[in-house]
């Protein structure tokens, strides 16, 4: 009699688990993501980051494109940490990327998540969930004048 009852449970949890999804989106300023100590710590200046329709220095090489789609554990941390969080992973994978092909700017960063791109010159698109936060953001790199 047990084990009915057991099933019988784990069948309705798994039933109702879509009704606790949740996909929260939010649009945060990339300004204040370049704004945290820790992007101040562990961006070290040598690339500049450029939303799509934001205003650059004049491009002089386009070096290809990238996507970045990096997720944060979402216990214990707001909405909007765990999105800036997310997205400083984001731009921290970029430079990197960024350098290894000689570029010194990531331009015309969009959303992209789940493929769909959402353009803004001074926001990003956050998806925050039960557990889980992410970003997806592409961009190209890029060769700027100083």
């Amino acid at each position: 009699m047990t084990k009915k009852l057991f099933v019988l449970a784990v069948a309705a949890g798994m039933l109702s688990a879509p009704a606790l999804a949740r996909d929260t989106v939010l649009h945060i300023p990339l300004a204040a993501v370049l704004e945290m100590p820790e992007a101040k710590e562990k961006l070290d200046g040598s690339v500049k980051f450029f939303l799509a329709g934001q205003k650059t220095p004049k491009v002089l090489q386009k070096l290809g494109e990238d996507v970045s789609n990096p997720k944060t554990n979402g216990m214990g941390k707001s909405d909007e940490f765990g999105c800036k969080w997310a997205a400083l992973s984001a731009l921290i994978n970029f430079q990197e990327s960024a350098k290894r092909n000689g570029a010194n700017a990531v331009v015309d960063i969009v959303s992209y998540y789940k493929k769909n791109e959402t353009k803004s010159d001074t926001t990003f698109e956050c998806h925050a969930g039960t557990f889980v936060i992410g970003v997806a953001l592409k961009g190209q790199y890029a060769k700027i004048a100083n």
